[in-house]
């Protein structure tokens, strides 16, 4: 038996479905919101405004945004993890990622949810 040294997080399959899922929620949000503008001609922030009370366009829109910022993180983590050698630089950048889209969670929540 032939030991194989393998490096690396082994995140391989799961980022890329996580990739291809969370690209094809926001582009189906994206054809939405493209249609009630395109149907919608000329759409009063009054329009907007019932449009977006609707609890189900809040919970989509959250989930969209939720997978925006996955998408987010998963591709930018691996832009750190190919381009930054050093091993303490890395982890700041993770960390700063990672807070930035935390405030990113919490300030979407307060917009789309009024909190």
């Amino acid at each position: 038996m032939v030991n194989r040294h393998v490096v690396g997080a082994h995140y391989g399959l799961r980022d890329w479905l996580v990739q291809r899922v969370t690209a094809v929620i926001m582009l189906a949000y994206t054809i939405g919101v493209l249609a009630f503008i395109l149907l919608a001609n000329g759409a009063s922030f009054e329009a907007w405004q019932t449009l977006f009370a609707c609890t189900w366009v809040k919970v989509v829109t959250t989930v969209t945004l939720f997978a925006l910022l996955w998408h987010a993180w998963v591709g930018v983590r691996d832009i750190w993890m190919d381009y930054i050698k050093p091993v303490g630089l890395r982890l700041t950048m993770h960390v700063l990622t990672l807070l930035w889209l935390a405030g990113s969670l919490v300030y979407m929540v307060k917009v789309v949810w009024g909190v």
